[in-house]
């Protein structure tokens, strides 16, 4: 389930994404947080961000929500 509250996001948070080429297959990336992209405070689909490496996606987890990896 995606993460829809931009609050809940911060600089620096390692996060799985989703970028806009795997959306069909829902492949997530691993990142850290550069910069928060969606100006709006929630979005349906999750929040955009861009990770360090300069990839871009919507945020569907945080990496420690104790889901093993």
């Amino acid at each position: 389930m995606p993460i829809t509250k931009r609050s809940e996001i911060k600089i620096g948070a390692r996060v799985f994404v989703v970028e806009k080429q795997n959306q069909r297959t829902g492949e997530l990336t691993e990142g850290i947080v550069a910069r928060i992209l969606t100006p709006s405070s929630n979005h349906p689909r999750g929040i955009k961000v861009m990770l360090e490496d300069g990839r871009v996606g919507r945020v569907q987890k945080f990496v420690n929500d104790g889901d093993g990896k």
